[in-house]
């Protein structure tokens, strides 16, 4: 491609800053769609070249046959080359948009892989990939084969959602039909499968060509779901490198892109451990950048900023050009962050050299990101901050009982 490609990024939350750098720096035309509610925020308009704002419903949705009108307007006079969507709720949006326009890229069957927790789970159950027993909830014979033959508990949880956000957990067949009923005609939109209790991991990763070309393998020592349900602080820590659940991650990651036709992206990718057998299931994946600043925790590990590279790839892959994965360094770090009491509060007691990075743009918020050469200085670290902050600035909040979108 002689000219500098363009770049439609869809964005209908606030995030992915360093994204549009990291793409404005490679010389790209930048166009940025997101909500008119998100108008006012402090994107990064230096990188943009024109932003286009959406109406949006009650839940955040938009209309996508109106996006498509407003983009075919818009293509008249100006070509778009690819589409990016920087956020799970956008990947609908971006394959729809691909598939009208025939842009390159993922398209919406692919896009279900990492999007769809039920077609996650028929794929990776297809291909090989260990995963919990589950159920799709369409045919009520079905769901009674489930319950007669997986043992309670078990967990429903939204196809669609990008967090624990409205999961639910049951204990018996009596109590799952009753949640059955109270999702009504929607619960087409659940699966159900079964609970076993857990470490958590997450590799978050970069892929070019069908390929993973760099990962780091993570293990959260509080659960998103456990925060989400119970309240409690999230912290995650790199493993230990070359650690046997650093290799196995790595592999089972590699597979997981592969069988559900990754070519290249950023990518997010949870897994479960199971306590009694020791083995690893998949849970789900995302084709974009791990979110609660899970990337600011790599970026201190690594040196690799996946925003940053993620856009560096994708121009990369327009241009019909190689793309150099920057120097990779190999440090320990972890994460802390929980709502805080105190609008914004004063986090001055956390004076550690190892800290990398605090949150003071979120207000009722706390957050520290630390690094060290040692993995056991970021769990001495984590765990003593952990004390610190339910002691001086924890608040609570339960989780929404509807997911939202």
């Amino acid at each position: 491609m002689n000219q500098a490609p363009a770049f439609l990024c869809i964005a209908s939350y606030f995030k992915g800053n360093d994204f549009l750098r990291g793409m404005k720096s490679t010389g790209a035309k930048v166009y940025l769609v997101t909500s008119q509610k998100l108008e006012h925020k402090p994107w990064a308009r230096e990188a943009i070249d024109d932003i286009f704002y959406v109406p949006q419903g009650p839940e955040n949705e938009w209309n996508m046959e109106d996006v498509a009108a407003g983009l075919a307007w818009h293509m008249r006079s100006k070509k778009i080359d690819r589409i990016v969507s920087l956020d799970d709720f956008d990947v609908e949006k971006g394959a729809f948009l691909r598939e009208h326009f025939r842009i390159p890229g993922m398209g919406q069957t692919t896009a279900r892989h990492f999007r769809d927790k039920l077609a996650m789970r028929v794929e990776a159950r297809d291909s090989g990939i260990p995963c919990p027993a589950f159920s799709d909830l369409f045919n009520d014979a079905d769901i009674l084969r489930f319950t007669q033959t997986v043992e309670a508990p078990w967990i429903v949880k939204p196809r669609g959602q990008a967090s624990a956000t409205g999961m639910k957990k049951v204990n018996s067949a009596e109590e799952l039909w009753a949640h059955l009923d109270h999702l009504g005609g929607n619960r087409h939109q659940f699966l159900v499968e079964q609970f076993k209790p857990g470490d958590v991991y997450h590799v978050d990763a970069l892929s070019e060509g069908g390929k993973v070309i760099f990962s780091r393998v993570s293990k959260y020592l509080s659960t998103p779901f456990d925060v989400a349900h119970g309240g409690g602080i999230f912290r995650s820590v790199v493993v230990p490198f070359g650690s046997d659940d650093d290799k196995k991650l790595t592999k089972l990651n590699a597979e997981v892109m592969k069988a559900f036709g990754m070519q290249y992206s950023a990518s997010h990718t949870e897994f479960i451990r199971n306590r009694e057998t020791g083995e690893f299931y998949f849970l789900e994946t995302a084709s974009r950048v791990g979110g609660a600043h899970l990337a600011e925790m790599v970026e201190a590990s690594s040196g690799i900023n996946l925003w940053y590279e993620w856009a560096r790839l994708e121009s990369s892959i327009a241009r019909g050009e190689k793309y150099q994965l920057p120097k990779v360094r190999n440090d320990y770090a972890g994460i802390i962050v929980s709502l805080a009491r105190q609008e914004w509060p004063d986090i001055s007691q956390f004076n550690d050299p190892e800290i990398a990075w605090k949150m003071t743009d979120m207000s009722n918020h706390v957050g520290l990101i630390v690094q060290s050469k040692k993995h056991e200085r970021i769990i001495e670290l984590l765990d003593d901050y952990a004390v610190r902050v339910q002691r001086d600035y924890h608040a609570s909040a339960p989780a929404p009982d509807k997911p939202k979108g």
